[in-house]
């Protein structure tokens, strides 16, 4: 276990205190490297429960800059960083919180050309893009690479996020056991049309957070595959929606449809 300092131990303290943490998990977590595809609704706020729970490295992925219409739930960003980029400006912002935060920016657009770059060697990714081509890219790449994957996403009052790990065989599904088919361009809703309300987009980003910092700690029988989790905001309720593996899904083809699909930002 590493020497803490004083600064250390009084921040960490009550995440320290848990038992299924304590010194080693939070040891754990200083040295787990997660990477965040999208610094947008889910992203920015997961950028910052994680940074505070002591995750020590985070790589920030996006190209895009802050809008004066992200800033109400893109919590990360204030006023004066409109125009800035979002990786630069989630820079400033996250190492302010927490001094002891490594940051390795990744501030261009995710492609074909460049996934496995974007990727490579971090320990979780979560994956909060609104485009669909994004999701498959980065959910293929961690599967073919064997990096667990929190899904996370939001749509209006609703939401929905899943842990991946197709990676470990069967009875674990792949993202494409959720998706089967492409949808039509402009098919899925967006949140500049539809809308998107910002305490539940850090709400889902709370829950992805979590998840990881379960994964990370491995809380979770490996054994057993997580649910779509999806939340109704105007209900105040979780469900959960099995997702079965298909053969399939050997090929990253899927089988399993008829889930909803949300924007993330």
């Amino acid at each position: 276990m590493r020497d803490w300092t004083e600064d250390e131990l009084a921040r960490f303290s009550r995440q320290i205190v848990l038992r299924e943490i304590g010194g080693s998990g939070q040891d754990r977590l200083l040295s787990a490297r997660v990477a965040l595809v999208g610094v947008g609704g889910i992203g920015a706020p997961a950028a910052m429960f994680l940074a505070a729970a002591g995750i020590g490295t985070l790589r920030l992925i996006d190209h895009d800059r802050v809008e004066l219409s992200n800033l109400h739930r893109q919590v990360l960003f204030g006023q004066d960083d409109v125009g800035r980029g979002k990786v630069e400006a989630a820079i400033d912002a996250l190492q302010a919180a927490s001094p002891g935060l490594r940051v390795e920016p990744f501030p261009h657009r995710v492609d074909a050309g460049n996934v496995g770059e974007a990727l490579a060697g971090v320990d979780m990714v979560l994956d909060g893009t609104d485009q669909f081509e994004t999701r498959v890219l980065v959910a293929d790449e961690c599967a073919r690479a064997g990096i667990p994957l929190v899904s996370a996403s939001v749509q209006g009052f609703d939401g929905q996020f899943i842990a991946l790990r197709p990676y470990l065989g069967s009875p674990h599904p792949s993202y494409r056991c959720i998706y089967p088919d492409d949808p039509q361009p402009g098919s899925l809703p967006s949140c500049t049309l539809s809308g998107v309300l910002g305490p539940v987009a850090a709400t889902m980003a709370g829950l992805a957070a979590t998840e990881i910092v379960k994964l990370l700690l491995e809380l979770e029988d490996p054994a057993i595959p997580a649910p779509l989790t999806c939340y109704d905001g105007l209900a105040g309720m979780l469900h959960r929606i099995e997702i079965p593996r298909s053969a399939a899904a050997e090929a990253n083809t899927g089988t399993v449809s008829g889930t909803p699909a949300y924007a993330s930002s």
